[in-house]
Parts: C-alpha cells; sequence; structure tokens
C-alpha cells in the first residue's frame, strides 16, 4: 500500500458529477484539482448498507473540507453508470457536492495497494494529499466498518496547521512548543 510520503499516482477516471444525464459524467484526473489539497475516500461497493452512511456524512461535511481549500473525491470500483443510478435511489446520495469517481478496471485501486484481493473490491481506504499530491494520511479500516469523516477533517486541520499537534487537537487549541 503507499504511504505517507509517496505521491499519489496519476489516473484519469469517469465521475459522476451531477444528476442530469447531460451533465453528469465528467473526466477527471490526478491534476484536476492541481494546488488544493485533496481528500480520496474509497468504499467497496454501491448499492451497500455502510457505504452511503460515510458518503452522505462526507457530504455534510463538504463545506469545512471547502473552507479549507481542500476538494473531496469518492471513489468505488463501480461503473460510473451505478454511481449514477445509486445517487438517483439513495435519497442521502441525491445532491452529493463532490465527484464519485469509477475505478472499474480497478487500475487506481491496485496502483494505490488498496485492492481487497479476496473481494475484488476497494479497501475502506482515506488518503489526504497535498497540494503537490503527496499522501499525509491514510487510514484504511475493514470492510465492515465505516470511518468518520470528523476525524479525517481533524486530521487535514492538523497537517495544515504545520506545527506538532498533541493527540485529540482540534483547530484552533495550542499546538506542542518545543
Amino acid at each position: 500500500m503507499l504511504t505517507v510520503g509517496e505521491k499519489f499516482p496519476a489516473f484519469e477516471l469517469t465521475a459522476v458529477v451531477d444528476l442530469d444525464l447531460k451533465k453528469a459524467f465528467q473526466t477527471l484526473t490526478d491534476q484536476s484539482f492541481a494546488g488544493k489539497w485533496k481528500v480520496y475516500f474509497f468504499w467497496p461497493k454501491d448499492f451497500t448498507f455502510v457505504c452511503p452512511t460515510e458518503i452522505a456524512a462526507f457530504g455534510k461535511l463538504n463545506p469545512e473540507f471547502v473552507s479549507r481549500d481542500t476538494q473531496l473525491l469518492g471513489a468505488s470500483i463501480d461503473s460510473e453508470f451505478v454511481h449514477w443510478a445509486w445517487r438517483n435511489d439513495q435519497p442521502s446520495l441525491k445532491n452529493l457536492p463532490f465527484p464519485m469517481l469509477s475505478d472499474i478496471k480497478r487500475d487506481l485501486s491496485e496502483q494505490l495497494g488498496i485492492l481487497d484481493l479476496k473481494a475484488g473490491v476497494s479497501q475502506r481506504a482515506t488518503f489526504i494529499v497535498d497540494p503537490e499530491n503527496v499522501i499525509r494520511f491514510v487510514y484504511v479500516t475493514d470492510l465492515s466498518v465505516g470511518r468518520d469523516p470528523q476525524e479525517v477533517l481533524r486530521v487535514l486541520d492538523a497537517l495544515q496547521n504545520g506545527g506538532l499537534t498533541p493527540c485529540g487537537w482540534h483547530k484552533g487549541e495550542e499546538t506542542i512548543k518545543v
């Protein structure tokens, strides 16, 4: 698995960005949000049970990420058409404010080292990537365990702070002075 300090891989994937079929699909690359922080989060499959709870939670926190000049990007191994159908079917996903990437060839998941070979899906993985496309944080849970988007935001704050931050630190609190 790629880890902290390594470059996020180059990619070109189709994403669902809208429910209107005329503008629903867009090709995105690793350079699409140049100069921004990015949070890539992967889930195993669409039309499942744990995944929409996380995706909707990231959606609700999107304004917080945007205020930190950070682009959220969700991804799974499903096609863009499955993503689009799921967004239309699942009320909590209808108004997502970020792209849903289709890694249907599993290429990005393989490059990242997060393809669960037994299940054939992406692991439940999160990567915080800095404006230079360097991975600064990796968070992977078991396929059955949802992650906490609020914790991802807390870590992003700590990384953007640039100082030494103690356990449980939150934006605006004192950092460690050496």
